[in-house]
């Protein structure tokens, strides 16, 4: 660092120095010396530096950007804290991971969470035992550690948009009086949406290199858990629809379609029926993006992309989420079993290109689905099928600040807390002819095509002291969403 600081200082000493002899040069000789020494001068800087000045240019507003945003249907009171302290606040030991689809008791939970933090991957399972996971969920609320924010995939969404004054947002769920309490004054909350109790959820949160036993973090990330009957069922689907009539809005943020996972599977199916019907009412001018979430069913993973993927125009995702994705339709790189670090951007590009190719919108099709927003770590990537959507290199880039000014809770960011993590050089692909990409961070948002898709990529600043990490994939999708502009067809 410090030779930088020293590079930079004798470079300053030397355009100043040009510009005292400037008089004496030819014109010609001083242009080139100028831009030599600019140019050395910008390459002094950090990556993370010059990624956050080109970033700077490349975020502006959409030339049509959204009024009225309704969002739904899950939202609870999240309680967050340290996962290792509440499972020794709770008097469970260490032990080997296991991956449980359900969690039942205290075994379960101490075994699942294991296994994730011993990946540094985010998961939500359903905890069945209602009376022992009051028990759990008391302890927690308790804790001196513990911390209540706003939680659901939708009220987090509508929290974040609603940080900004000139748009109004509706929001439909199990809204209960704390919950109530913690919403931004610009979210409107009808009658029909409220309950008696809220519904709670355990963010059980560890940070990069937290131990546990033998198990050893590689990222900072959550396991969350919950016994949420109201998300559960999706009780709150008809209010949030028959309330868009009213509301009028521009777009229409749908999430908790993975709550479902916990109720029997003759009955989410035939919920998850009534769900398309409902969804289908909603005008097809209106467009709709749908955030998906940690699942482990496969059978209803595919049941989602082939009955609902058709009806909504945009969705978000993770890495999890992704590989979950391809792995229930037997897409490319299925038989990959788990990401081994960052996930490599060709075969991320593969799975994301092959979505719209056979769930999206095409002439032959009767899809509406012309964009996903995938979200990892260390990097973004915006995929759009060509015509639909607008200001995408605005929209990735916004996602990707948001990402890291949510981790740090800072509102801008300070390259000093945050590092580069995303590969310099990748492949587009591992099923066709690739191109190979350079990362250049005065240039961070990389556009390439395949077959009428465009794809916009760019890095993130990972925070280096996360102060939470829960909902930062409904930010950025948030943020993606705010930026983006959708094209009259």
């Amino acid at each position: 660092m410090w030779q930088r600081s020293v590079c930079v200082g004798l470079l300053a000493l030397a355009l100043g120095y040009l510009c005292v002899l400037g008089p004496e040069l030819p014109p010609a000789a001083l242009r080139q010396l100028s831009a030599s020494l600019l140019g050395t001068l910008r390459r002094a800087r950090s990556l993370e530096a010059r990624t956050v000045a080109a970033w700077q240019a490349a975020i502006v507003r959409p030339a049509r950007g959204w009024a009225r945003v309704a969002v739904g249907v899950n939202a609870c009171v999240d309680v967050v804290l340290s996962g290792v302290k509440l499972l020794e606040a709770l008097g469970l030991e260490p032990s080997d991971g296991k991956n449980h689809a359900v969690l039942s008791s205290g075994q379960d939970l101490k075994e699942a969470f294991a296994h994730f933090m011993e990946r540094g991957a985010a998961a939500e399972r359903f905890f069945s035992d209602a009376d022992a996971f009051q028990d759990i969920a008391r302890a927690a609320s308790e804790h001196p550690a513990a911390q209540l924010y706003v939680g659901g995939n939708a009220a987090l969404i509508g929290q974040k948009l609603a940080t900004n004054p000139d748009l109004k947002i509706l929001l439909c769920g199990p809204v209960g009086p704390k919950l109530h309490e913690l919403l931004d004054d610009n979210v409107v909350v009808p009658p029909e949406s409220m309950q008696e109790r809220d519904e709670f959820h355990l963010i059980l949160e560890y940070q990069a290199g937290e131990q546990w036993g033998r198990v050893r973090a590689p990222a900072a990330n959550r396991f969350i858990f919950s016994h949420d009957l109201s998300n559960g069922a999706l009780n709150m689907l008809e209010v949030f629809v028959s309330s868009l009539d009213e509301f009028q809005p521009d777009l229409v943020v749908l999430s908790g379609l993975h709550m479902m996972e916990g109720q029997s599977k003759e009955m989410r199916q035939r919920r998850l029926m009534e769900a398309v019907a409902s969804i289908s009412d909603i005008p097809t001018d209106i467009p709709i993006h749908l955030e998906l979430a940690s699942m482990t069913d496969q059978d209803f993973m595919s049941n989602i992309m082939h009955q609902v993927f058709p009806l909504v125009n945009s969705i978000g995702l993770n890495e999890q989420e992704l590989l979950f994705l391809t792995q229930s339709a037997s897409g490319p790189h299925a038989s990959l079993a788990s990401w081994s670090g960052i996930p490599d951007v060709g075969v991320v590009s593969d799975i994301l290109f092959w979505i719209l190719k056979e769930h999206g919108k095409t002439a032959e099709r009767a899809s509406d689905l012309t964009r996903i927003h995938f979200h990892t770590l260390a990097y973004h990537i915006l995929v759009t099928v060509d015509g639909h959507w607008g200001n995408q290199a605005a929209a990735v880039a916004a996602g990707a600040r948001a990402a890291g000014t949510q981790a740090c809770a800072t509102d801008t960011i300070d390259t000093s807390k945050f590092f580069l993590k995303a590969p310099l050089e990748f492949v587009t692909s591992h099923t066709e002819a690739p191109s190979k990409i350079s990362l250049n961070p005065d240039e961070p948002v990389v556009h390439w095509h395949r077959e009428g898709i465009s794809f916009h990529f760019t890095p993130v600043l990972v925070c280096k002291d996360p102060v939470r990490t829960v909902g930062l994939g409904d930010a950025i999708s948030a943020e993606g969403l705010l930026y983006s502009e959708v094209y009259p067809q």
